[in-house]
């Protein structure tokens, strides 16, 4: 009885379907060094193109032999079939090569055969003792590269920086007034500040301004806008929960114009918007 083509020990197409189709070349020649069996595989790689992957010295298996191993990208993509379309991409390489048909083994995710007669083989591949020639879904795991590292999950990040608000005190009785105030107070921090709230505080006007956020951390985003704003007489910082608190108060308390100003720097990882009181 004549033997089967090829034999497949297994197989699991379930996860190869789809898959790249790679062949890989393994011509083990008579040489004496690298350059040499790249010299012997000239003809072989003007033939069907590929990269080179490996060149090594095999002469502890064979004295005077060196391998050379190459990747041929088949442009084709495992059929649900699995086996069967390894085995065929192996037999057609060989039969384009001009060899008669081997005798192929399946081992899917490869299948390979050996081409071991050197007179066959010597007008491709001058001196080759044997050629192997595998077919591989999704390239051969020993020169496929490694799939880049997860990032580990560190989860949410901090928002970085500082999100300042600024109050603005006025004595007057006109809203417009106290706003055109505050605008010109708040200028000097940031040029996108929004006023978020006008409301009486005893006999004064009070502005809320949101100034933003500032990339510096709470203690330095206030220095800077303190030397901003260019008046003598702040406080000393205080911290009201998550949040740093400086103030400036004229004396005495004029009839008309900025009566006292509030800064507020709050980390923006932990600022949470509140209607200003």
């Amino acid at each position: 009885m004549d033997r089967p083509p090829f034999t497949c020990l297994m197989d699991n197409p379930g996860a190869m379907v789809g898959e790249d189709l790679e062949l890989v070349i393994t011509a083990v020649v008579a040489a004496d060094g690298a350059a040499r069996a790249r010299a012997a595989c000239a003809r072989l790689l003007d033939r069907v193109g590929g990269r080179v992957l490996r060149v090594g010295d095999c002469s502890d298996e064979e004295p005077g032999c060196w391998s050379l191993t190459l990747a041929i990208d088949s442009g084709q993509r495992v059929p649900e079939n699995v086996a069967a379309g390894l085995a065929r991409a192996v037999r057609g390489f060989v039969r384009d090569l001009g060899f008669p048909a081997p005798r192929i083994s399946c081992e899917p995710p490869t299948a390979w055969t050996v081409l071991d007669d050197p007179d066959v083989l010597d007008p491709l591949v001058p001196g080759a003792e044997r050629l192997l020639v595998e077919a591989w879904a999704g390239g051969d795991p020993q020169y496929r590269e490694p799939e880049p590292a997860a990032e580990p999950d560190v989860g949410p990040q901090p928002e970085p920086g500082t999100r300042l608000l600024l109050r603005v005190d006025v004595a007057t009785d006109r809203a417009a007034g106290a706003e055109w105030q505050a605008r010109a107070v708040a200028s000097r921090v940031a040029r996108s500040g929004k006023i978020t709230r006008v409301a009486p505080r005893g006999d004064l006007l009070s502005v809320h301004v949101d100034l933003g956020t500032s990339i510096d951390p709470p203690a330095v985003a206030l220095l800077d806008a303190v030397a901003s704003l260019g008046r003598p007489g702040w406080s000393a910082p205080t911290r009201e929960g998550e949040s740093t608190v400086v103030r400036w108060s004229a004396t005495p308390v004029p009839t008309g114009g900025i009566a006292a100003l509030e800064l507020t720097a709050t980390p923006a990882s932990a600022f949470v918007w509140t209607e200003p009181d």
